[in-house]
């Protein structure tokens, strides 16, 4: 068996070295291959180190080797990161998907492919264990094939087995694989990121998760979740303990049924331990996990990937910060456009609402200078910060920049309403409260059921909801808008509707929303509202459902939850002006067990209405007098 010095001195100037993408690098390759070019300096020069992910260290983009290699990365890593941006090493931006048919095509030459397998078997077979990926590709069009064998290489199922034949030369060195452990973020903030996702993806929906440690950590969020696929470039340690937990089980997958899918695992040693020789993971080359056409093949996709920064149009870059280069295109865009173009598939960009430091928003008025845009405006359904979900698809610029806005950092709302102002991109007028007078607050969402079995989401108002109220409004009756208003006012101008329902001091008002989801889209169904009464511990009350709704049960949930909001706020009194033929009203309070004292005041009833129930202040229990309500 020869040497690696033996083997290494064979490598002719100007060749293209590839070398495994990520955990799979053949560290000790790396080593020995690093180690006889500083022992021979004049070997070889000019060669070209070809690599996607680097994960260990880079001795090839040492300043001392310069002559001799020069790196070129198919993707960034914080290795190669300095190196590519001073202009010593090179970065090529491509979908991961396209670079095999580079290989192929030999558009990209490779002379000797640097790899990583396990031990053979019986029949002579390898595995390339958790680095698919392009390596196949590469080893294919390789002049040359050396091979690191193993023990502790898992034997991966799919297209990962190489033949001893294939392989030209074959270095015996055991240690352990390279892990990969992102560095988390706020447990708190990962939490809630967590908790909205979870409200977008469903029972039995395919996933593709992208790289990063939010998106590793927010992925056992969805661990209560029924029947889900996996079809993604990456598996990671959130997914494996998805699959470990038994959510994700891929049995309503329309491809590969029963099949995690993926291309290369980055993980600890308890992920490749689960991986190794088991059944149910399928790992294919890059050009098909990434290949659009898959992806949009199965029904109920959804690409969930994260980003540096998105702009209030919905342009993102997860690939640059301005002109410095930070990672690639990767496959991102091919899964998020994949996805959408899937029967029910819908795609969720999650990052959190500033950088690490708190020192900058990653929601910009415009990406910096010389960024790229890896996501379209016309590309992203969902954006998902610490500060909730932001609807895009579908959405005019003023409607995404309030929708973006809104789940902001608060810090930097204020900056971002007065730059989109600047740019036309929202009215002239909006208005915004600074401070805890306009924090959403967030503890007040609830999900009800009411008598009827129909499923009510219940949220404050946001800065954003100005088209949900107004549609809202526009659905309701002559009959229903008097009742509220006692007036029939059939037009709302945007200086009203912002003034009065959208833009409110949560400290001393709340307008409550009842929403129905469908699918993507959300409709209001109805709206309570309080404002606090000066020098009192009272709150005017008002509720108004939409007619299609109304004797749903819709009313009886709202009130109830506006009146327990109205508790924790200290409230002992909520006070009302009906009209005399409101009766629903009443059916509402009798079925809540509230006592109530009314009296007429210029032609309709004033109620006050006491926050004790009947057998709170009597001691026993009230007759149960409701047969409806609104």
């Amino acid at each position: 068996m020869a040497s690696p010095d033996d083997i290494f001195c064979k490598i002719k100037a100007g060749d293209r070295i590839f070398i495994s993408t990520g955990c799979g690098e053949p560290q000790h390759l790396v080593k020995r291959l690093v180690e006889y070019v500083e022992s021979n300096p004049k070997a070889f020069f000019d060669t070209e180190i070809l690599h996607v992910w680097t994960l260990g260290v880079a001795p090839y983009c040492d300043d001392r080797l310069r002559s001799n290699f020069r790196h070129n990365s198919f993707f960034i890593s914080h290795h190669t990161r300095q190196a590519i941006n001073e202009g010593s090493a090179d970065y090529t931006p491509i979908f991961l998907s396209e670079v095999a048919s580079l290989f192929r095509l030999r558009q990209v030459a490779v002379d000797v492919a640097l790899i990583q397998v396990s031990p053979p078997d019986d029949h002579g077979y390898c595995s390339l264990g958790i680095s698919l990926d392009i390596t196949r590709a590469a080893v294919e069009s390789a002049a040359v094939v050396i091979a690191q064998v193993n023990e502790a290489m898992p034997r991966v199922h799919g297209n990962t087995f190489l033949h001893l034949d294939e392989i030209d030369h074959l270095i015996w060195y055991d240690e352990p694989l390279l892990e990969y452990i992102p560095q988390p973020v706020d447990d708190d903030i990962a939490g809630k990121m967590g908790g909205y996702l979870a409200r977008i993806v469903e029972d039995g929906d395919t996933i593709q998760i992208g790289y990063g440690g939010i998106l590793n950590q927010i992925v056992p969020a969805l661990g209560d979740k029924k029947n889900l696929g996996v079809h993604t470039e990456l598996l990671g340690d959130g997914l494996v303990k998805l699959l470990k937990s038994g959510a994700a089980d891929n049995s309503r997958k329309e491809r590969n049924r029963g099949k995690t899918v993926a291309s290369f695992c980055m993980g600890s040693k308890e992920s490749y331990d689960y991986i190794n020789d088991n059944p149910a993971i399928l790992f294919r080359e890059m050009d098909y996990t990434n290949n659009p056409l898959v992806i949009a093949a199965h029904d109920h996709m959804i690409a969930i990937n994260s980003a540096l920064e998105i702009d209030l149009s919905g342009q993102a870059s997860a690939e640059s910060i301005g002109s410095t280069f930070y990672s690639g295109v990767g496959g991102q865009a091919n899964f998020m456009r994949g996805a959408v173009l899937a029967p029910h598939g819908k795609n969720v960009l999650v990052l959190q609402s500033t950088s690490r430091d708190g020192e900058r928003s990653r929601i910009v008025p415009a990406l910096a200078e010389g960024a790229g845009v890896t996501l379209t405006r016309g590309d992203l359904h969902y954006v998902v910060t610490e500060y909730g979900i932001a609807h895009l698809h579908g959405r005019n610029i003023r409607e995404r920049a309030m929708s973006l806005i809104a789940v902001a950092h608060p810090q930097f709302r204020s900056w971002l309403i007065e730059e989109a102002k600047e740019r036309n991109l929202i009215y002239r007028d909006q208005a915004y409260l600074p401070g805890e007078k306009g924090e959403y607050p967030a503890h007040l969402e609830t999900y009800r059921t009411t008598r009827h079995d129909l499923q009510v989401f219940l949220r404050p108002v946001k800065i954003s909801d100005e088209p949900l109220i107004k549609d809202f409004y526009y659905s309701l009756s002559d009959k229903s808008i008097y009742r509220r208003f006692m007036s029939v006012r059939r037009h709302l101008p945007h200086e009203e509707l912002q003034k009065h329902f959208v833009v409110i001091d949560y400290t001393r008002e709340m307008v409550l929303l009842a929403i129905i989801e469908q699918g993507d889209r959300e409709k209001v169904v109805g709206m309570a509202q309080y404002c606090l009464l000066e020098d009192s511990m009272a709150a005017e009350v008002s509720i108004v459902v939409r007619d299609d709704y109304q004797k749903m049960g819709i009313g009886f949930e709202m009130l109830s939850h506006m009146i327990s909001t109205a508790k924790s706020e200290g409230l002992h009194t909520i006070v009302a002006d009906i009209l005399p033929d409101n009766t629903a009203v009443f059916r509402l309070i009798e079925k809540l067990d509230l006592h109530y004292e009314r009296k007429w005041e210029s032609g309709v009833i004033h109620l006050e209405i006491s926050m004790k129930k009947k057998t709170e202040e009597s001691g026993e229990k009230a007759p149960h007098r409701a047969t409806e309500d609104s």
